[in-house]
């Protein structure tokens, strides 16, 4: 029996739908991860991608467990001497730019690279419920039936 090895020429790529209202963050992450690396398709191939796109919407009310909104703290630094800053997690959330929350998790569960950028690539994550690719039928993916712990219950 030999290995198959999947080709540049045979990516059948597809797009993904997922709503993260009321998803726990990690999980929602770990989700859309393996569906931009592809690891949910039998003919996986590690060096190339062939993932599919993903698209996240309501990332603005994407849940955490614990006490993570007020003790997780990102930082980052200027360039300046003393020139460091730090948000909490919910003050991201809370921004201009919520959806950076969402792109930066599943950033780090992608392999580190050209070909993890490549693949970082093909993730969309929008405020709300508008999204601009209607025109590639997206299917929706229902994460919170996947597990009971996908979701944040109150």
């Amino acid at each position: 029996m030999r290995t198959f090895s999947l080709k540049a020429g045979q990516i059948k790529k597809q797009w993904v739908l997922i709503n993260a209202e009321d998803l726990i963050l990690g999980r929602l992450s770990a989700v859309a991860a393996s569906y931009l690396r592809g690891k949910h398709k039998p003919e996986f191939t590690p060096s190339i991608d062939c993932g599919d796109y993903v698209v996240v919407i309501n990332a603005e009310k994407v849940r955490v467990t614990g006490n993570k909104l007020e003790d997780h703290v990102f930082y980052r630094h200027t360039g300046y001497p003393g020139g460091i800053k730090q948000r909490t997690l919910k003050e991201r959330l809370s921004g201009k730019c919520p959806g950076s929350v969402i792109s930066k998790a599943v950033e780090r569960m992608l392999p580190g690279g050209p070909l993890g950028r490549k693949m970082l690539k093909n993730l969309k994550v929008y405020c709300g419920d508008a999204h601009p690719h209607g025109g590639q039928n997206p299917r929706i993916l229902d994460v919170a039936s996947l597990n009971s712990k996908n979701v944040k219950r109150s």
